[in-house]
């Protein structure tokens, strides 16, 4: 798990550097040890993928010092602390400076090893975030909008941008929260119509004693109420797209109706003679199987097999675990900046509770547990899913898959430097980019 990453250790007595640097690498970790913190020092980089532990009492530059440059150098690098009995005060002193942890000698070598795997994990986490922070910083046009690398998020933006710019009517279908809106606006902004209205209208949310008047639009006097003509949804869209949401929710009386507006391309509102051409792409999303539904007689055949012909299939979540902790970065700095909070740093192992979960809600769940994350700070729960969750191993594959993409990206793909900065030979290193399904190609610049 911690492949290519170090732990910095920094000891000016022989015999116990020598043992220490025993007790971390028969725990499988890889260490580089100094007797000083000036030998230490030019090995601290923006970005290195190492953790520091220092005692504080040294020859020249002592602990506290090299705290200090640590953090002028990289102050998300964890910095743990040894420290001589007594020293506490000071310790906790050195805490509030930034230090991630401290550890007072005489101490157990399990309570060592542990201190330095939490500080790697933690190291580990806060440079995938910082890479996801740099993609979505340097993604723009549709890949700013719909987020995800998974292959089934890349496919759903390349059919987009091929349907964008026809006169095809298209359904969009997915589970609740999946983004079938959000789509819809990808379709209209990316197609010649963008300057002219997007209107969307929500089936499941109106009356269906209103149906027809907001749908159709009404003339005076069409009805008791109707004091002066209403144009309806359906024409304030001319020239644009009409967005109708839930569309299994729609009445089968107006089903008909709509059947008709599709195949005329003419609207005629309540109380009036004359047709009214109208130039518009109508996309209809529903989380339903509207084939089942037209079997059962509870949704017009004709009206689905007029609107199956281009569809857009968006995936839940749960199918696409790669994109969640890009999406949950961007949703929390959403949040931070709407509730004008500071970002808290998600923990090792609430990064894992978001992966594990299934989330039923999808990318709207995601939002909601994005915001109650900031609003409380980092400490509300999760609550995920108790029925489906993932093993461990299916949890290690996760992390394993995002180190190795986070690994391509920061070399641009280069193989060479991949299985050189994760210590991993060239046909190990083939497996497992043959077992996640990872192409380097796509990360060359």
């Amino acid at each position: 798990m911690f492949e290519g990453y170090k732990v910095i250790f920094v000891e000016d007595d022989p015999p116990v550097r020598a043992s220490l640097v025993q007790t971390l690498e028969l725990a499988a970790l890889e260490v580089m040890a100094f007797g000083s913190a000036e030998e230490a020092l030019p090995h601290i980089t923006p970005g290195v993928q190492a953790v520091l532990i220092t005692d504080v009492r040294l020859p020249g530059m002592d602990g506290l010092t090299l705290l200090e440059r640590v953090a002028a150098i990289d102050p998300g690098l964890p910095v743990v602390l040894v420290t001589a009995h007594g020293d506490v005060p000071m310790a906790v002193r050195a805490m509030r400076m930034g230090a991630y942890d401290f550890i007072e000698k005489p101490f157990a070598p399990e309570r060592f090893v542990d201190t330095a795997m939490r500080a790697l994990d933690k190291r580990v986490m806060r440079l995938a975030l910082d890479d996801l922070r740099s993609q979505l910083q340097a993604r723009i046009g549709i890949e700013a909008v719909l987020l995800g690398d998974s292959a089934a998020m890349q496919e759903v933006r390349r059919k987009i941008l091929r349907l964008a710019d026809t006169a095809a009517d298209v359904m969009i279908h997915g589970e609740t929260g999946t983004g079938k809106e959000l789509v819809a606006r990808c379709l209209h902004d990316h197609s010649s119509r963008r300057d002219r209205n997007f209107v969307a209208i929500n089936c499941g949310g109106l009356p269906e004693t209103l149906f027809e008047s907001e749908l159709f639009g009404h003339e005076a006097g069409a009805f008791t109420s109707a004091g002066k003509r209403r144009i309806g949804k359906i024409e304030h869209a001319n020239g644009g797209t009409l967005l109708l949401d839930e569309i299994e929710s729609m009445p089968m009386a107006m089903q008909i109706k709509l059947l008709r507006v599709l195949q005329e391309r003419k609207v005629e509102r309540l109380g009036a003679n004359e047709p009214v051409p109208v130039n518009l792409r109508v996309l209809a999303a529903t989380k339903a199987d509207l084939r089942e539904l037209s079997e059962q007689q509870k949704f017009r055949g004709d009206l689905y097999y007029r609107l199956n012909v281009a569809v857009l299939q968006l995936p839940p979540l749960r199918e696409r675990r790669d994109d969640i902790p890009l999406l949950f970065e961007h949703f929390v700095a959403a949040a931070t900046q709407r509730y004008g909070l500071t970002a808290p740093e998600p923990s090792p192992s609430y990064l894992r509770e978001l992966m594990a979960h299934d989330w039923p809600g999808n990318v709207r769940e995601m939002r909601n547990a994005a915001d109650r994350f900031v609003l409380e700070g980092g400490s509300g729960p999760l609550d995920p899913a108790a029925d489906s969750p993932l093993s461990l191993a299916q949890q290690v594959d996760l992390v394993e898959k995002a180190l190795i993409e986070q690994a391509l990206r920061r070399h641009q793909g280069r193989v060479p430097k991949v299985m050189e900065v994760l210590g991993i030979a060239k046909k190990t290193l083939y497996d497992k980019l043959h077992k996640h399904g990872i192409d380097p190609d796509r990360y060359r610049g």
